[in-house]
């Protein structure tokens, strides 16, 4: 399918990606804590049939230059842009951080209709790296609303890695350690998806070693559906925290983290994902 780019309207650095004709599907798309724009897999969406906004959520201009006390107006901002453009239903799709994100929103934007959350969490966590005032120390929340820090589940920092110094880390046992320390902090921290009115779509892989992003999104699946929530959770026990949709690049291998699975586990789990992605966005 063709599609038109454009730089978006409004105080970010991103891309709109959409049909030619447009289209009454819109996706706001977020990268996780990497910080970039995830211009391709916008592209990748477009060629859907899906208008697809990549925005840059931390480290830009007039941004947190980490992921602290993130303002969820943010996207909530990126709806209205899809809204105003003729999306008739919005999703959210986010990775990680991004998909922390989603949920939020989600929960505080009536006009979300489906979150699709890759890798996700059920928690609120603490800030990842600095805030406007460049300290990342003592820490914070990720996320504002209302100009209100959220609630939120700090880290153990006398937690430290197996591997030997200089080694990629996984840090997933770093956040079980934290939940088990900041036991009394978890339910405020809670991301209350039974809440919210949108349809979700979540994908995690049980060998992540970012975070137990498989158990994480159990947890979620099964506080939506108590409430008479709409959930889709599609998972492979071999894949990581990168899943891979259809047409994406394999990921390349990070100097600092070890994020789990395999190449071929992370495409089979977004190859497996892919329909339910389509279609829980194209309603």
């Amino acid at each position: 399918m063709d599609i038109v780019e454009q730089e978006p309207a409004g105080p970010w650095e991103g891309l709109l990606a959409a049909p030619v004709g447009g289209s009454e599907s819109g996706v706001l798309v977020l990268a996780g804590s990497s910080g970039r724009v995830p211009r391709e897999r916008a592209r990748l969406l477009a060629r859907q049939g899906i208008a697809a906004l990549a925005i840059r959520w931390f480290g830009g201009s007039g941004q947190p230059p980490g992921i602290c006390e993130v303002p969820l107006e943010t996207f909530t901002a990126a709806v209205d842009l899809l809204r105003r453009g003729g999306a008739r239903r919005v999703g959210i799709l986010g990775v990680s951080k991004g998909a922390e994100a989603a949920l939020l929103t989600a929960v505080r934007d009536a006009r979300v209709d489906v979150v699709v959350a890759l890798s996700p969490t059920p928690l609120v966590w603490c800030n990842v790296g600095p805030g406007r005032d460049g300290a990342d120390r003592p820490y914070r929340s990720s996320w504002t609303w209302r100009e209100r820090p959220l609630p939120f589940v700090p880290m153990d920092d006398s937690w430290t890695p197996a591997e030997p110094e200089g080694d990629p880390v996984a840090v997933r046992g770093w956040y079980e350690r934290s939940e088990r320390t900041f036991a009394g902090s978890l339910a405020a921290a809670g991301i209350p998806v039974e809440e919210t009115r949108a349809e979700l779509v979540l994908v995690a892989g049980g060998d992540d070693e970012m975070w137990p992003s498989l158990p994480f999104a159990e947890r979620l699946a099964a506080r939506s559906r108590a409430a008479g929530g709409t959930v889709r959770l599609i998972a492979r026990d071999d894949a990581g925290h990168r899943p891979r949709l259809p047409g994406e690049p394999p990921s390349p291998p990070s100097p600092r983290f070890r994020y789990g699975g395999t190449p071929e586990a992370d495409a089979l789990l977004g190859e497996a994902a892919w329909p339910h992605i389509l279609d829980a966005l194209r309603g």
